[in-house]
């Protein structure tokens, strides 16, 4: 199944997590998003920061079975938006409300765009944006997201940016649908480090999202 226009939001309410890979070695990119995915991360990231990460999106696409995505992050221009596309991204994720979130929308991508304020939000998903990424998120906590989210009931927030298993319990208790997660699930393994460590980590965070999801 490919991920259709308007299907993110739901994907993320439905499995919780979004696995953030953000590293310095291609080829430990590609691992970690494999181990992930074997081990039942349905939602993974890569950010174009990340060396070859066209080339990572490409080849973790080729190796994702049905049910599971793959998309681009740290998305700024309008040319991101086409190269990820072109890589096979299924979404893509941006850091800040920038002309990609737009672009995405023109090319039915779907995108999760990030967000602080309530203006941004706002202007984000009148952009085109599925859902709001606010980040960092733990610079105003869980009582925050509920505060820029009670004026924005049709707007879905995922929280980002320090977020453990403990966290996205308070976050999705605050209304977010779900949360992007980084170093507490990848750790050091896109830069090489331990995969058996991370699949330690990423069947714990699998577990929690499977029964927060199954709550909702």
């Amino acid at each position: 199944m490919v991920m259709q226009p308007g299907q993110l939001p739901a994907l993320v309410r439905a499995h919780r997590i979004m696995a953030i890979i953000r590293g310095t070695s291609q080829e430990a990119a590609l691992d970690t998003g494999r181990v992930l995915i074997e081990e039942g991360i349905r939602l993974v990231e890569i950010t174009l920061t990340t060396p070859g990460a066209l080339a990572t999106i490409e080849a973790l696409r080729a190796l994702t079975p049905e049910g599971s995505f793959v998309g681009a992050g740290t998305v700024l221009t309008e040319d991101d938006v086409a190269a990820a596309q072109s890589a096979g991204a299924e979404f893509v994720v941006t850091p800040a409300v920038t002309p990609s979130v737009a672009e995405a929308a023109r090319r039915g991508m779907p995108c999760a765009a990030g967000a602080f304020t309530a203006s941004e939000a706002y202007l984000a998903f009148t952009a085109g944006a599925e859902l709001i990424k606010l980040f960092p998120a733990s610079t105003g906590g869980p009582a925050y997201l509920k505060a820029l989210r009670d004026p924005f009931p049709q707007i879905p927030f995922m929280a980002v940016g320090g977020v453990g298993i403990s966290e996205a319990r308070a976050y999705l208790t605050a209304g977010a649908i779900g949360a992007g997660v980084g170093g507490p699930l990848v750790g050091d393994a896109a830069n090489g480090g331990s995969l058996d460590a991370l699949r330690h980590r990423a069947r714990a965070f699998a577990s929690w999202a499977g029964d927060a999801g199954e709550s909702s």
